[in-house]
C-alpha cells in the first residue's frame, strides 16, 4: 500500500471517530456532528496536515472542536 493511501485511510477513520465522539458528547445526531466538524477550521487543518494535528488522539481533537465551536 502506498504511503498516501495509508494516510488517507487514517484520516478517514480519524474523522469518523471525531464525529462519533462529538455526537456522543453533545447528544446530537451524527448528521449534526458532521455539519459541525466539516464546517470547522479543525477539519481544514486535519486535511492539510497542519502542525501534525491529525496525529492527536480523536478524543482530544473532539474536545478541541467543542471548545472552539461553541
Amino acid at each position: 500500500m502506498d504511503e498516501n493511501v495509508l494516510e488517507q485511510v487514517y484520516q478517514e477513520k480519524l474523522e469518523e471517530r471525531i464525529i462519533a465522539q462529538l455526537a456522543a458528547d453533545r447528544a446530537v445526531s451524527l448528521e449534526k456532528a458532521m455539519d459541525v466538524y466539516y464546517g470547522s477550521e479543525l477539519a481544514d487543518k486535519i486535511h492539510q496536515g497542519m502542525e501534525g494535528i491529525q496525529y492527536l488522539d480523536y478524543r482530544v481533537l473532539a474536545k478541541i472542536l467543542e471548545d472552539t465551536n461553541v
